[in-house]
């Protein structure tokens, strides 16, 4: 692979460890700011709402422009984000750089997927894209337990700082290391060339798809940590070793992905969100034993991030022909599930739901989702066998 993809996904690890660290100090920043822990949840639904509605807006404004350059700003204009919110004295500040930092994810991996794919063969690119996503893989192994334990030990904001740092770093390396991708006399397309790829079935399902997928796994994962505390009634001092454990499971997930995507991508993609839904369903008993905890633990989190990889592939694929809005709003379809979920996870809790009932909802949804991916692959060959 070229360096260049490394170094994407070292700059995917800073934004991701920014959007993953907040669940696990969500109990101490809640109780810092004076706020409950279902409404300090609430940073992880505004963050994606972020991402959601920041991203493909200011991408329509930037297609035109190196995206090396756009790359580099983007991940300047996060760290900063990172300061401001390790330097919030309220709730509201904290919000409003939440929001900044969440702007400048959505522009990031739109523009960081068109580059890794212009970097590789067709053939590769399922192995190179699953390269790039590791970053955010790597960030919920190391980037959400580490954050959590320094956050455990140091306080809350200095975690930021530290995801702050690793922006820098990033920004430096991506100077370096990405090329210019522009060529020479090359036009670019219009907005509304852009927005007729989103017509695709492909494009607009593979969306839906990952939005069912994110309202179930963050209505789950915004809230990992108070289940652990007061459901399994782990100690707080082990609840990064089981964070870690959770990343040690999104790697393996997201390496499996990438090769399933360059084998046969939609059967990987059903098979993976059909054992999603079944775990989610085990987890509902699992979550009362430690044993049986870190096993379902690492099996939902290999799950939990195989599926992403396919259905990325294959929104660019069926956009090629304009892909920079269609690729943001890949991330815009991850958020809104992500917000969703939080919320409805949020609101499920404060209506006097138990912690323990909470991973019904990624049952429902990977179900949803498994149905949607098949309607869509359906679609898919049968279009395939009339223009045959």
């Amino acid at each position: 692979m070229p360096i260049a993809i490394y170094a994407l996904a070292l700059a995917a690890f800073a934004v991701g460890s920014a959007e993953f660290v907040i669940s696990g100090i969500l109990p101490a920043l809640a109780g810092d700011l004076a706020v409950s822990i279902p409404v300090a949840g609430l940073l992880v639904t505004a963050y994606a709402i972020g991402v959601a509605i920041g991203g493909p807006v200011i991408t329509v404004f930037t297609s035109r422009f190196s995206q090396r350059n756009v790359l580099i700003a983007v991940i300047a204009l996060f760290s900063i984000s990172q300061v401001i919110c390790a330097m919030a004295p309220d709730y509201g500040l904290l919000l409003a750089a939440r929001l900044l930092s969440a702007a400048a994810h959505g522009v990031f991996f739109g523009a960081g997927n068109i580059v890794v794919t212009a970097l590789v063969p067709p053939e590769r690119r399922g192995g190179a894209l699953s390269l790039f996503v590791s970053g955010i893989t790597v960030a919920n192994l190391l980037g959400l337990p580490g954050g959590s334990a320094i956050g455990l030990h140091y306080g809350w904001r200095v975690t930021f700082l530290a995801v702050a740092l690793l922006g820098a770093i990033a920004a430096i390396v991506l100077f370096l290391r990405i090329p210019d991708t522009r060529v020479a006399g090359e036009r670019h397309a219009t907005f509304g060339e852009q927005v007729r790829e989103l017509r695709h079935q492909e494009v607009w399902l593979s969306y839906l798809t990952i939005g069912l997928v994110m309202v179930g796994a963050l209505a789950f994962g915004t809230y990992q940590v108070p289940i652990m505390l007061n459901v399994t009634g782990l100690p707080v001092d082990i609840i990064p070793i089981y964070l870690l454990i959770g990343g040690l499971g999104s790697v393996l997930g997201i390496y499996l992905g990438g090769r399933g995507t360059d084998w046969r991508p939609m059967p990987t993609l059903i098979t993976v969100l059909l054992l999603q839904s079944l775990l989610y369903f085990t987890m509902l008993f699992a979550m009362h034993d430690k044993v049986w905890m870190t096993v379902n633990l690492l099996g939902s989190s290999v799950l939990g991030f195989a599926f992403s990889t396919p259905l990325q592939a294959r929104v660019i694929h069926a956009a090629h022909a304009a892909p920079n809005l269609a690729s943001s709003l890949i991330s815009t379809a991850f958020n809104i599930g992500i917000a969703a979920g939080a919320f409805i996870g949020a609101m499920l809790l404060s209506s006097g739901v138990s912690y323990a009932d909470i991973p019904a909802v990624g049952v429902v949804t990977s179900l949803l989702a498994a149905g949607t991916a098949s309607l869509s692959w359906r679609l898919e060959r049968r279009r395939q066998v009339v223009t045959a």
